[in-house]
């Protein structure tokens, strides 16, 4: 199993939660976060004054899939959040070891 974590602009997550219906994905997680990466923020002038803003607010996706699937799930994240633009965001793919869905106590593959 592979735990998918994708950052992505806000305004995508609609799409991506869609393309992820569309290929069988059944749950996801997803946390406001902010950061920044090669952009390090940007600035904002309010009321005359110039206001840095380091940290940009992106939308974290977390999804548990069975090795097989990932590399789909990969592409799917990548191709509908892609703008084109600084600041798209970055998929991180991690091995999952061990699953349990608590209120069954079915593990691994069963738990998803």
């Amino acid at each position: 199993m592979k735990l998918v974590m994708a950052i992505i602009k806000s305004f995508k997550l609609d799409e991506v939660r869609d393309a992820l219906q569309e290929l069988g994905v059944i749950g996801l997680t997803v946390t406001e976060v902010k950061g920044y990466g090669r952009q390090k923020g940007h600035t904002e002038v309010y009321r005359g004054a110039e206001y840095a803003i380091n940290f940009l607010p992106k939308i974290k996706i977390e999804v548990v899939v069975p090795a097989e699937m990932a590399d789909r799930v990969i592409q799917v994240i990548a191709d509908t959040s892609r703008t084109g633009q600084i600041g798209d965001g970055k998929i991180f793919v991690m091995d999952v070891t061990n699953v349990v869905r608590i209120r069954t106590g079915e593990t691994d593959k069963d738990a998803l």
